[in-house]
């Protein structure tokens, strides 16, 4: 019992850590949001050298944070947006934060976010999408955001 035990506390622990996710779940359709993209690991050991994360449609208005020690590309092209943080060095044996702000669509739904993450010359990329009835998780999920219905009041003063 208590092998398995410890085999499922193993597993929680390394599925905690083991893709990009969003800090935030969810926000207002039509407002501006603060996204938080964490970068829990390296790729196998390497560290992270870069980072690029597409705008799903509907989400405009995009801008990255500056990051001491990092540069920004950002792609504009048609309804799609590329954000990429380069050139810093983010060791396997510590996370960080890459922070945009962008405008949420009008209509609420779900936002998958497909990001790349650069090793080097090895590059993983996160952007797989649980399809209806998956009983289980993918191994390279996409960061997904919530988008909720805007409430009486919301304010959309934040740019």
């Amino acid at each position: 019992m208590n092998k398995i035990l410890l085999a499922l506390l193993g597993f929680t622990a390394v599925a905690a850590h083991a893709h990009v996710t969003l800090g935030e779940t969810s926000g207002y359709a039509g407002t501006y949001q603060k996204l938080s993209f964490r970068v829990g690991h390296g790729c196998d050991g390497k560290a992270t050298t870069g980072l690029t994360v597409t705008l799903p449609e509907g989400a405009t208005h995009a801008k990255p944070m500056p990051k001491a020690g990092w540069k920004i590309d950002i792609v504009s092209s048609g309804a799609l947006n590329e954000i990429t943080w380069k050139g810093g060095s983010l060791p396997d044996a510590y996370f960080d934060e890459f922070v945009l702000q962008a405008k949420l669509p009008a209509e609420p739904g779900k936002l998958y976010f497909r990001i790349v993450q650069q090793c080097g010359k090895v590059s993983v990329a996160w952007d797989e999408i649980a399809g209806e009835g998956m009983s289980k998780g993918v191994k390279a999920p996409a960061p997904v955001l919530e988008v909720l219905p805007a409430s009486v009041g919301t304010q959309v003063h934040v740019h």
